[in-house]
């Protein structure tokens, strides 16, 4: 999603900003809030948290919206906590109450056992009450509207998922998953499992591929650095190449460096992997998204169009 702000004093600002989301806020209002207090003349974020969600919510400004779309299929981290014996209209506390049915008695390997079956390849039902669309209009307004809706299976993959401690009702999850799994479905399917319902009741994202060991930033520490200027600000941004850093680097020479920041096509070095790769000018700025063509020369994905100075590499 993403957002440009026509504003006078907009600043062109390009990098990653990793935003700790409050709690009980919209992603799209943390990213306008965000675009509001370091000025940017253009931000998107990298898929949507829940309001009930906190955590690691990506934000990219500037040229760094071009590979926002790259996060979206990152692999993610969660801590999640989900209540036994109540399910709900939305699949997490923020809903009505749909039934309740008594826990049965349940030790560690049972919950073990439960949790294997959704390790691996799986298919999953995403909530009624998500920003997925249809007929081009989120599910969650028609849902609202009381207007039946049914959202269609999808396979997903979940890396790791493993029980951190339980508290009478309430089970703490880790969660390593592929894109596109939506947590609140598997509390959902984990309580029918075991015979007695479930939901999401607390979600907090802990780190999203590239960023496997996140420096998070509030919105409080956020409005604290532009109180403190321009410079305190873009402390707080991380370059573009940042959200790349999983990708072979290609380092070009000035010449080939100028004809790829013009979008002509030079021979694929011969030392370099044949795979998706982050083309590098001999400044140090990040040039291009790249691939290898059948002919072995370099393809470009997706240019971009950065200043020539360390804050914009």
């Amino acid at each position: 999603m993403s957002r440009r702000r026509h504003r006078t004093g907009a600043r062109d600002l390009h990098g990653i900003l990793l935003l700790d989301k409050p709690l009980g806020m919209s992603s799209n209002k943390a990213l306008q809030m965000a675009i509001a207090i370091l000025r940017a003349a253009k931000g998107g974020h990298t898929g949507a948290l829940d309001p009930l969600a906190t955590g690691l919510l990506p934000l990219c400004f500037g040229e760094a919206t071009k590979i926002a779309g790259s996060l979206l299929g990152a692999r993610k981290a969660y801590l999640a906590e989900c209540r036994l014996g109540t399910t709900t209209t939305t699949a997490d506390r923020e809903g009505e109450v749909v039934a309740q049915r008594p826990v049965p008695l349940l030790d560690d390997a049972a919950i073990e056992a439960a949790l294997a079956r959704f390790r691996g390849r799986i298919v999953q039902v995403p909530p009624v009450y998500s920003a997925l669309k249809q007929d081009g209009e989120p599910l969650y307004l028609k849902a609202r509207r009381g207007e039946s809706v049914q959202a269609p299976p999808r396979e997903v993959e979940i890396d790791r998922l493993e029980l951190i401690s339980r508290n009478h009702d309430t089970l703490s999850l880790l969660v390593e998953c592929g894109s596109g799994t939506y947590i609140r479905s598997l509390a959902v399917d984990l309580g029918e499992l075991l015979g007695c319902g479930a939901h999401l009741t607390a979600l907090r994202r802990t780190w999203v591929d590239p960023f496997r060991q996140p420096v998070m930033v509030t919105l409080e520490q956020l409005r604290e650095a532009a109180g403190a200027g321009d410079e305190a600000l873009n402390g707080v941004i991380l370059p573009m190449a940042a959200g790349l850093a999983d990708l072979p680097a290609l380092h070009f020479g000035e010449p080939d460096s100028h004809a790829v920041s013009q979008g002509r096509q030079i021979p694929w070095p011969q030392t370099a992997p044949a795979e998706r790769s982050a083309a590098f000018a001999s400044d140090g700025r990040l040039l291009a998204l790249v691939d290898r063509d059948e002919q072995g020369r370099v393809r470009i994905l997706r240019g971009f169009n950065l200043p020539v100075s360390p804050a914009g590499t």
